[in-house]
């Protein structure tokens, strides 16, 4: 978050132009406001997916999570670099925060594009939110304008015990493979078995699933979950207020969450 809060100051503050889709991480719409970026939010198609077409050429910087939340669809490398080579003269941010779990990185394209800033996280597929540590890849002069601000606002923003523990995960690939590959498993069966139960779930490329019952409201089955100790997550915004967003636990955890969700479904009959 410390580094987006900086991008949209360096590149987005005093009415300068900006572009990310409707449906998003909420921040960015946050990080527009109090710089008072002039923001062009554009609606995601019906089926969730991005308008590569809309931010092609749009000569605006532009912030897309990729994979997306809270949805899970990835976009591809292609229709990435599509955005990125058409808008040379601003800065395209990719957010990679949910990446680890089976969505294509852009790290390929640095070499070719000055312009791109990928922004990654250490809070989901290393499992430290705790530890409130991230980090951006791009040029040196984008990551240049970054710690420019950093030293000007925020010098001490990270932490030894932070950076000692964010360094020995990076040493740990072995156990973050392993548990990303655990992860996906339990997100493809947890899919398949709410699908099975009549479900809508959009493919998920995130440790997260984005789900919707014909018969049950998006907040009514939140409220029931919760009224039995499950949390989920409900949004209120009006195109996806019928959903809910499911992060994928352990596999023992989502069994539990399956059986209660055929209780409900069950009573709802």
């Amino acid at each position: 978050d410390d580094i987006l809060n900086f991008a949209f100051m360096a590149y987005c503050s005093d009415g300068r132009p900006v572009a990310f889709p409707d449906i998003t991480y909420g921040f960015y719409s946050v990080y527009a406001n109090l710089y008072h970026s002039k923001a062009e939010i554009i609606p995601l198609n019906e089926d969730f997916t991005v308008n590569i077409g809309k931010f092609c050429g749009i000569n605006k910087t532009v912030v897309l999570a990729n994979p997306n939340a809270p949805t899970g669809i990835s976009l591809s490398l292609i229709d990435i670099e599509r955005i990125v080579s058409s808008n040379p003269d601003n800065v395209v941010l990719i957010d990679e925060a949910y990446v680890d779990f089976g969505a294509q990185s852009c790290l390929p394209l640095l070499s070719k594009y000055d312009n791109l800033l990928i922004v990654r996280t250490f809070s989901k597929s290393r499992a430290l939110a705790g530890a409130r540590l991230g980090f951006a890849i791009g040029n040196k002069e984008i990551i240049s304008d970054l710690e420019t601000l950093r030293f000007s606002t925020n010098p001490y923003n990270v932490n030894r015990i932070s950076l000692k523990v964010g360094s020995a995960a990076i040493d740990s690939d072995y156990y973050f493979e392993n548990n990303c590959k655990k992860i996906i498993a339990t997100r493809e069966k947890t899919t398949d078995a709410l699908r099975n139960l009549g479900f809508e779930v959009i493919d998920s490329k995130a440790n997260f699933i984005f789900i919707r019952h014909p018969s049950i409201g998006g907040n009514n089955l939140y409220l029931s979950l919760k009224d039995r100790g499950i949390l989920i997550r409900h949004f209120k915004d009006e195109r996806i207020s019928e959903y809910n967003r499911v992060t994928i636990g352990s596999e023992e955890e989502m069994e539990v969450f399956l059986k209660v969700i055929k209780q409900i479904i069950s009573e709802d009959n």
